[in-house]
């Protein structure tokens, strides 16, 4: 029987929709996603009977973000901890892409990506022109 797409995941599944597999054993990474715990206050699983975690949705896209953040763009843990606490200190680009924040914040930042395309295009007019 499968979940509910809205159903808590364990840390297992969390793992496995993050894609945290160790590439030499093949097995879950399950170990990072408890480490990254401990130095990311957003990511709070519930902790039911015998310490098995679960994870909702909104901590999953938090995960996913941080895991971006570190493997992809290549931040440090303190850098990407800042962007948590001020989402905006990382290009407007990442942000629209990964974002885990109200819709009207993705209204500003899509508004602001329009201008700076319009500024860019304005400034290729003046070079071809001038």
């Amino acid at each position: 029987m499968k979940k509910k797409p809205d159903a808590y995941k364990t840390i297992g599944e969390v793992a496995e929709i993050v894609g945290l597999i160790d590439k030499k054993k093949g097995t879950l990474s399950t170990h990072t996603i408890r480490f990254w715990e401990k130095k990311f206050t957003q990511i709070k699983p519930k902790i039911l009977s015998g310490k098995r975690r679960y994870y909702s949705n909104k901590e999953i896209e938090i995960i996913k973000l941080i895991k971006y953040l570190l493997k992809e763009k290549g931040l440090t843990i303190k850098g990407v901890k800042g962007f948590l606490n001020n989402p905006k200190s990382l290009t407007l680009d990442d942000t629209t892409k990964y974002s885990v924040h109200n819709q009207s914040s993705n209204k500003e930042k899509i508004k602001d990506k329009l201008k700076k395309i319009s500024m860019i295009i304005d400034e290729l007019k003046e070079l071809k022109n001038g």
